[in-house]
């Protein structure tokens, strides 16, 4: 499946590096491979209480009594929590610091539950079997009520929403644009995108105990310890000083562990017994009763001019939020952004509501809203193609924005936007042109090419959200480097990242680094591993302190080597004089000394806000074979092209791509979290639940255009959630240039497959 191919501009200013764009092995990786590292299921102390939860049979119901009797008989059963006897501060899960406005619509347990999965009570026990019993001698007495699992009725009925949260966004004046019918044509489409789960290979899991003062401890495996800290203290009630949350190891996430969901319950329940306590999900809860990437019914319509120009461009999303607000407004918001940021676009609007159904709730999803409005806009362009039989291709890269464009929208610059490079080098190794036809295949077996462009962020600069961090760096007596940071390791190398920058500026082994997670009680503040925020921010961070400190470190080294500043040299851990070679000596014995002689610490302390956001940028190449005898879709060879600025890491940046690539196949082709009308998803376990698995899985080559970013860390900019963005719409629209057709609802399953050629054939679809 591996076939890297990596287009490095400049060849020569990689060599000046010893970190910096080299492939450092993760250092983890001995750690992970000896199972050495303990994630939450492998935690178990002294005392533990366990919890089991019990979930809502019903999408839409009151809990009119909860009969507990037979559960509290169970030997080891130790409380039952419930409506009646908990807290009932809302709370909205996404909210991540003071003063944001999003609507409080959850609380711990409700008496009105909203979704099959919704928290109706908790049972906790000395082991989790007790626990397990306990849940299931529970009897709850429902008041059934309609479920409304339809976005489109739930927003014409106002049944389940109270609020419709709306977002606006426009530039230029496409309501006053004048032009002869016979220059231009308007091109519409319809395109839905589904709910999906994040398939990490963890499923949720928290632990929580208390301390002495006090304090409430979570462990958790989540990407914003801050965030968690917040709302645990809002439920509980407590000052922010009185909640610890520690960052553990964790299995994956996607954005699945974003928001805060099982900490609050950890977290109240062992302050209440005093106990140590753990949640575990299994598989089917987790599906049931976390997050979910968001479903969207979107409208595109574009005015194009007939030698390909567009025009103008209306876009009208509905998102479907599930039974609460939590972060899926935020989701739409996103959505909208992005339209403004990858085409030349004279006048367009964007137009986004977020309603709320009986379903799942959504939340964070890798790309954030990003793959389901380029899905949306991405089928829209190729079917603008083939009204105007103009090349896909051909078409794009006469709209594409170009270098530093401004954002005709307001947002912020688009920095060093690569995307016209990324789609011609990526055309030319995929041989588009020799492959591309406008005339569908015929015969039992068709295949045909797609391709979709994308663009995604750097953070939350520009946005209505904090976007800064902060870090602890010192060196110590022996020469090596503690970097304190609130970071969040998901399993993408974070921490090889900011070791990698902190070696290359400090020239130290990078061996010597040590880069710790988050810890609120002592970690300096960050925002969170989101936003593809932590290599362009966090990343800038870590540079520039270790800058400050090399610079103070070789003026302290100056002082108590009695020596001009400008003959200190710093060099692979040595302090060199450079009048006199034989005077070389460690850093960890010029640390000693200053801290003998002068008193002082080599170290400090940075806290930097980011001051840009550009945009990272990519083009997908797809072939895919159609099987139209059963419906089923093949992807048989794929090509990923990126403009990620400069690779700190090009190996790991690959492996993002090529996981990303396998999410965006599911997409496409097989993931969705279905429901009946009743509200109940009818496949919450993998096997009913399908994912891209390697069968399905073709030969993905990866091209790494680096031409480096100013604002970045070395040129550096995101590519973790943008590399599952472009890969359904390319999916999707080389389906459509095999068949004909103008498929534009995800998943492409088998029976739409059909339905489709039969229409197709029938002349009922263009």
């Amino acid at each position: 499946m591996v076939n890297v191919e990596t287009n490095i501009k400049n060849k020569v200013q990689r060599d000046v590096y010893r970190y910096i764009g080299q492939n450092i092995t993760r250092i983890d990786a001995r750690e992970k491979a000896t199972a050495a590292i303990k994630y939450i299921d492998d935690i178990d102390t002294r005392g533990m209480l366990h919890i089991k939860l019990l979930l809502s049979p019903y999408a839409n119901a009151f809990v009119k009594t909860i009969d507990t009797k037979e559960t509290e008989s169970v030997s080891g059963v130790v409380k039952v929590y419930s409506w009646f006897n908990s807290p009932k501060i809302p709370y909205n899960s996404a909210i991540f610091y003071p003063g944001q406005t999003d609507v409080e619509d959850e609380i711990l347990f409700s008496n009105h539950v909203k979704y099959v999965g919704d928290r109706v009570a908790a049972v906790v026990a000395e082991s989790e079997g007790a626990a397990e019993e306990g849940v299931s001698k529970l009897k709850v007495q429902y008041d059934e009520l309609v479920p409304v699992v339809d976005p489109i009725k739930a927003l014409r009925d106002n049944i389940v929403a109270k609020e419709y949260l709306e977002v606006n966004l426009s530039c230029g004046k496409l309501d006053e644009i004048e032009c002869n019918a016979a220059d231009f044509l308007t091109v519409e489409d319809e395109v839905h995108t589904q709910k999906i789960h994040h398939a990490a290979l963890e499923p949720h899991a928290c632990i929580a105990y208390t301390e002495p003062g006090g304090i409430v401890t979570v462990l958790s495996p989540c990407q914003l310890i801050f965030g968690v800290r917040y709302i645990v203290s809002k439920v509980l009630d407590c000052p922010l000083n009185k909640v610890r949350v520690i960052k553990v190891p964790m299995g994956g996430t996607f954005g699945g562990k974003q928001e805060v969901i099982l900490e609050p319950i950890c977290a109240y329940v062992a302050k209440d017994l005093g106990r140590p306590v753990k949640l575990s999900l299994s598989r089917r809860e987790t599906i049931l009763t976390t997050r979910t990437r968001a479903a969207t019914i979107g409208k595109v319509k574009t005015m194009v001019s007939k030698n390909g120009s567009f025009i103008g461009r209306e876009v009208d999303v509905i998102t479907d939020a599930g039974a609460y607000t939590t972060g899926a407004h935020r989701v739409t918001t996103a959505m909208g952004k992005k339209v403004f940021r990858l085409y030349r676009i004279p006048n367009q609007t964007f137009r986004g509501m977020t309603v709320c159904t009986n379903t799942t709730p959504s939340g964070a999803c890798r790309g954030y809203g990003s793959p389901q409005i380029h899905v949306i806009t991405e089928i829209n362009i190729d079917h603008i193609a083939r009204e105007l039989k103009l090349d896909p291709v051909e078409l794009r890269l006469k709209n594409l924005v170009m270098p530093f464009d401004d954002d005709p929208s307001g947002g912020p610059n688009l920095g060093n936007a690569r995307i016209v490079e990324c789609v011609n080098r990526g055309a030319e190794a995929f041989r588009w042109k020799e492959r591309f036809s406008f005339v569908p295949q015929r015969g039992r077996f068709r295949h045909g090419v797609g391709m979709a462009c994308s663009t995604h962020s750097n953070g939350y600069a520009g946005s209505i959200y904090p976007d800064f961090t902060a870090m602890n760096m010192r060196l110590t007596e022996d020469g090596a480097v503690l970097v304190n940071a609130g970071l969040h390791e998901l399993g993408n190398g974070t921490l090889t990242v900011i070791a990698q920058i902190v070696a290359e500026v400090l020239d130290v082994d990078i061996g010597k680094v040590v880069v710790s997670e988050g810890d609120t009680m002592h970690s300096p503040y960050d925002v969170g591993c989101v936003a593809s925020r932590v290599t362009y921010v966090c990343g800038n961070c870590a540079k520039k302190l270790a800058e400050e400190i090399r610079e103070k470190f070789r003026a302290l080294a100056s002082m108590v080597l009695k020596v001009p500043l400008n003959e200190i040299t710093l060099r692979d851990g040595k302090v060199i004089v450079q009048s006199d070679q034989d005077r070389v000596f460690s850093y960890g014995e010029i640390v000693s000394e200053i801290g003998r002689t002068l008193q002082e610490e080599v170290g400090g302390y940075l806290s930097y806000r980011s001051v840009a956001n550009p945009g990272s940028y990519a083009a997908h190449f797809a072939e895919v074979e159609v099987d139209t005898l059963t419906g089923l879709v093949t992807v048989t060879d794929y090509l990923a092209v990126h403009d990620v600025g400069k690779a700190i890491n090009p190996k790991l940046v690959e492996g993002q791509i090529y996981g990303g690539v396998q999410m965006g196949i599911g997409m496409a082709l097989f993931e969705e979290l279905a429901y009946d009308l009743q509200g109940k998803p009818r496949n919450a376990s993998f096997s009913r639940y399908v994912i891209a698995n390697a069968p399905e899985m073709p030969k993905v080559r990866v091209m790494l255009v680096e031409d480096e970013e100013p604002s970045g860390p070395f040129g550096a900019k995101s590519v973790g959630e943008i590399a599952t963005v472009p890969v359904a719409a390319a999916v999707v629209n080389a389906v459509n240039w095999a068949l004909g057709t103008r498929l534009a609802h995800l998943p492409l399953n088998p029976t739409k497959i059909l339905s489709s050629i039969e229409k197709h054939e029938r002349g009922e679809e263009k």
